[in-house]
């Protein structure tokens, strides 16, 4: 009877503490974090200008871009699975009250890199973080972002507050960290190798991301070590709340995409086209603005990494 009342208290506890901790962490919310200083300028070269737009276009638009007015005014995610919470993307146009205005360059430097605002607050896991990417496209998304381009000119449309769940508090107070400022320069791939630039590509246009298990279990800094990485079987939602499995894109011949050609999938990625039937379906759209030597070296990276055996039953036609 004595080691039964001792494990009795033991239980009541933990599941005190467990309370407790719940209750913290509730209350706390997603956490902030000291903003360090970084000194840059964008370069504001044109032609960084215009990649930067080509960037933002496949990377930020399909969140914060309002599609009847072009405006990166950001929206409700409604496509973005319920267990995050009700999710809207930011106005990142230049307005100075309710875009990101008055973010000095080295603000945006750092909170693409690290995932912390100017304010401090940590910026929850469905937002994208590039810890990664070059030093040259981040300087050109940065150009764009502060360039006179009509999609990004001040505009007051008014944020909404997201209203974040328990599972995102949650993950934001444990799994999920601010990431570091890198310590040397991050140079782009060179064009001539297609494997890495393919790798680039997959890993910074966020492909992986969407295309391995769950956005639960992302890792930003080394996305290789994301668990079913690109196997597919996440789980993102259509603009009518319909669960739209992602597909299995590594290189299995039975549950991948190791029988297509290189053709087959760049006209697919590109057109959302494939044999004359329709391979895509939101809330993944064609990378129209990919090179062709860019949606190449994709394939061609794909066909590298280890085949995984996960068969996902297609939602519809994606």
């Amino acid at each position: 009877m004595k080691a039964l009342k001792v494990i009795g208290i033991i239980l009541g506890v933990v599941f005190l503490f467990i309370i407790v901790s719940a209750l913290t962490i509730n209350i706390k919310g997603i956490p902030t974090y000291e903003v360090e200083k970084i000194d840059y300028e964008p370069s504001m070269d044109i032609d960084q200008i215009a990649h930067g737009r080509k960037m933002a276009m496949m990377l930020c638009a399909n969140c914060h871009m309002n599609t009847e007015t072009g405006k990166f005014t950001g929206k409700l995610m409604s496509d973005a699975p319920p267990e995050f919470g009700t999710i809207y993307a930011s106005n990142i146009t230049q307005d100075q009250e309710v875009g990101i205005g008055a973010y000095s360059p080295g603000e945006l430097v750092y909170l693409l890199r690290t995932g912390i605002k100017r304010t401090g607050e940590y910026a929850p896991p469905y937002m994208a973080k590039l810890p990664n990417m070059a030093d040259e496209d981040i300087d050109a998304i940065i150009s764009f972002l502060k360039s006179d381009d009509p999609a990004v000119s001040p505009d007051a449309t008014p944020d909404k507050p997201c209203d974040p769940s328990f599972l995102t508090k949650v993950l934001c107070n444990t799994a999920f960290k601010p990431y570091a400022m890198p310590e040397a320069l991050i140079s782009r791939p060179n064009p001539a190798d297609p494997v890495e630039l393919g790798r680039y590509l997959v890993h910074n246009l966020d492909c992986y991301t969407c295309h391995s298990a769950d956005f639960k279990t992302i890792n930003f800094e080394e996305p290789t070590q994301t668990p079913g990485y690109l196997g597919g079987g996440n789980a993102p939602l259509n603009l009518e709340g319909e669960v739209m499995l992602t597909s299995n894109i590594t290189p299995h011949k039975k549950t991948g995409i190791g029988n297509w050609t290189e053709a087959q999938f760049v006209k697919a990625l590109k057109t959302g086209q494939v044999e004359g039937e329709p391979a895509l379906r939101y809330p993944m759209m064609p990378y129209t603005l990919l090179s062709d030597e860019e949606a190449s070296a994709i394939y061609r990276y794909l066909m590298t990494v280890p085949p995984l055996d996960n068969k996902v039953e297609r939602s519809g036609i994606n």
